[in-house]
């Protein structure tokens, strides 16, 4: 396992009037202060309207990259509680298999994303990743997570440029990145 860096680095965003709205649906959400798992489920409850949107993100924010998947710092709360990132990725791009700092609520705005879960095994001496599950996630669909147990890897699957919004319970813009590991072990895929 290593400690990863952010594939692009990240640039102040220009806001439009509906990401401005998500903003502060989002913080009402946060604004709880509930634990993970449910601050998760009501901050997908709060991405899921906006997806799809045509004035969601600026023709800049939809922009990749032909070397990797391109991160857009949408918004980070100045109190750190929470970040909102557009992914854009191009046909064949993909993760590393990783982890994250925080909980996690992802929503396709176009496209959709091919995803597989992991767990990690390990009999004490040697440790080695289980693929468990793998999920496609359609243009329009919310999911989310909170750690432990969030071992993932994202991919564009598909033909076309997808792109997805990440909201996370932390400051990426200061973090750099929200993933916590990224692992490099050997994995028993599906």
């Amino acid at each position: 396992m290593r400690t990863p860096t952010a594939p692009t680095p990240f640039r102040a965003a220009r806001t439009t009037t509906r990401l401005n709205a998500l903003v502060e649906d989002v913080r009402e959400a946060v604004g709880r202060g509930l634990p993970p798992d449910p601050t998760a489920y009501l901050v997908g409850e709060r991405l899921g309207p906006h997806l799809t949107c045509s004035d969601l993100l600026t023709d800049e924010q939809c922009e990749g990259d032909t070397d990797h998947y391109r991160q857009h710092l949408l918004y980070a709360e100045p109190d750190g509680s929470f970040s909102i990132v557009a992914l854009v990725w191009l046909p064949g791009q993909l993760t590393s298999i990783h982890d994250h700092v925080s909980w996690c609520v992802t929503g396709v705005h176009e496209g959709e994303e091919s995803e597989r879960r992991y767990r990690l095994v390990s009999d004490g001496a040697t440790s080695r990743l289980v693929a468990t599950q793998d999920v496609i996630n359609p243009r329009g669909s919310v999911s989310g997570f909170a750690p432990p147990g969030d071992i993932h890897r994202v991919s564009n699957a598909g033909n076309d440029t997808a792109i997805s919004l990440h909201i996370y319970g932390a400051n990426v813009a200061r973090l750099g990145t929200s993933v916590r590991r990224v692992y490099e072990l050997p994995a028993d895929e599906l």
